[in-house]
């Protein structure tokens, strides 16, 4: 239940890096017993702000209560024994550990007579965090044989075996399917029960709504207010977020659609796609849709590439092409933006510049073979402007930018070398509304280019609203093609679950 004074304050927080102030006097308040919605477009704090509460970053100024107690975590492990754990988007659990190694790491039990690991004890108490959070698996299981959603319930028991008052869980539904995340809504509730509050960040609104008791935004760094979650609506918490109403979510325009660009006949690859044809025209989108597991991204990466063709057909504008990798498909005017952008799209130790113009250097060499620093300059500044990403300068390493900026900067990085066809895989996973409008904006401009642009999409409402026209999968195979004028979400579900249409 939720008590009269707040588990945790935070108040007028600031916190600058160099040429960037993060944080300009923003508050937070969270109560034990319920969950409290973080949210703001990408660049808006929100991370930041979780960071100085976890002992990651220390504040400028301000004060952090909890429980009444003014404390100043200077690390991540007195944050912990503060009360404090975070559920990252990207879990930290290591794959070839057990379930109860993973769940004591770093906090391991000895057996005081062999001072050696008590695994007898480790598995006994594992359980019973486990079993506290209705989870089934044996704590001897390895972590890389369970799924993403018990990977994430394991987190869930190694903050409460530290005893957390106060669990930020970041994106944690992103990789989960719909049945693992309505699991992670049931375990929420049980850690409600107990009197944790949990901070929940989120991009998904359906979720915000189901889950969440009140809501605190935040956008350029500042408070912007709270609200408890019955009394406000979608449009209103987008509003707070972003400073304007987002009249049109999904800002589709018709292009004219010209010659077939690229078509493939009969393509396979293992069993992840079986035997699959179809085609895609100049000015058109054409969206991708299905289930995890579907083939989508088989399919994506096969075209480019990545993925070596067992049989099939690759025309690119009526010439037969070989691509047997992505230095053959960037040559044939293919390119594909990756889901997984910090692992396959980004270099995250280098700057938003060299990441932008990595794939095109070729470009900028003079005849000595070195680099012409001022061309590739140029072009940088030109795309960082043409596709607003908010970055202090090209030189900032491009860790340090929002996810939404991050996949602005990728989008640059492949437009730069003006491919014929462009494949984009998720293109706004983990990007708050305003970012969305933003890439959707770049996406109807490359089509009035004569761009063909291959979109692969969970994101049912924006399938919807961007693509000319849908081809859904199953199971590696193409199960339904829609127009835009025929498609709706109902008839969308039952090609990829393979329902009889009749």
């Amino acid at each position: 239940m939720k008590k009269n004074n707040p588990i945790l304050e935070m108040t007028d927080i600031t916190k600058s890096f160099p040429g960037v102030k993060a944080l300009d006097g923003v508050n937070i308040k969270a109560y034990g017993g319920e969950v409290l919605a973080l949210l703001g477009e990408n660049g808006a704090g929100k991370s930041t702000l979780m960071k100085i509460l976890s002992g990651v970053y220390k504040k400028n100024s301000g004060k952090i209560i909890i429980e009444g107690e003014d404390v100043e975590p200077n690390n991540i492990k007195e944050a912990e024994k503060l009360g404090v754990a975070i559920i990252h988007q990207e879990l930290s659990v290591l794959p070839n550990l057990t379930v109860e190694e993973n769940i004591f790491l770093g906090n391991e039990k000895y057996n005081k007579y062999s001072r050696k690991v008590d695994k007898k004890l480790l598995k006994e108490r594992s359980k019973r965090f486990l079993e506290q959070i209705g989870c089934r698996v044996e704590p001897d299981t390895l972590v890389r044989d369970i799924n993403v959603g018990e990977q994430q319930l394991i987190e869930i028991a190694k903050a409460l075996t530290k005893n957390s008052r106060i669990i930020i869980m970041d994106e944690p539904t992103t990789a989960l399917t719909e049945v693992e995340t309505k699991k992670l809504f049931e375990v929420i509730e049980k850690l409600k029960e107990k009197g944790i509050a949990i901070i929940y960040i989120s991009h998904r609104m359906e979720e915000i709504f189901t889950i969440c008791d009140r809501v605190t935004v935040l956008r350029d760094g500042k408070y912007v207010g709270e609200a408890k979650i019955k009394d406000v609506t979608k449009d209103e918490l987008i509003t707070m977020m972003v400073g304007r109403k987002l009249e049109e979510q999904f800002p589709y325009k018709k292009a004219k659609v010209g010659k077939t660009l690229l078509k493939v006949e009969n393509l396979k690859y293992k069993n992840k796609v079986n035997d699959i044809s179809f085609e895609i025209r100049s000015g058109e989108i054409l969206g991708v849709a299905g289930l995890m597991g579907s083939g989508r991204t088989e399919l994506a990466k096969t075209i480019f590439g990545e993925h070596k063709k067992e049989a099939g057909e690759i025309f690119i504008e009526g010439e037969n092409v070989k691509i047997s990798s992505p230095k053959d498909a960037i040559k044939n005017g293919v390119c594909y933006l990756s889901e997984d952008r910090k692992r396959e799209g980004i270099v995250l130790g280098m700057s938003v510049g060299h990441n932008m113009s990595l794939s095109n250097l070729s470009k900028y060499e003079n005849s000595m073979k070195k680099i012409d620093k001022t061309k590739e300059k140029e072009d940088i500044d030109e795309y960082i402007k043409k596709l607003s990403v908010k970055t202090p300068s090209a030189d900032q390493l491009i860790k340090n930018l929002s996810g939404g900026n991050q996949q602005k900067a990728i989008l640059a990085k492949w437009i730069m070398l003006s491919p014929k066809v462009l494949i984009i895989d998720e293109p706004t996973k983990g990007i708050d509304v305003g970012a969305k409008k933003e890439i959707y904006e770049v996406l109807n401009e490359l089509k009035e280019m004569g761009k063909a642009i291959i979109m692969i999409s969970s994101d049912m409402p924006e399938v919807l609203g961007i693509s000319d026209r849908i081809m859904v999968m199953h199971e590696g195979k193409v199960t339904g093609e829609v127009t835009r004028e025929e498609a709706n979400q109902e008839l969308i579900m039952k090609y990829a679950v393979a329902t009889d249409i009749n």
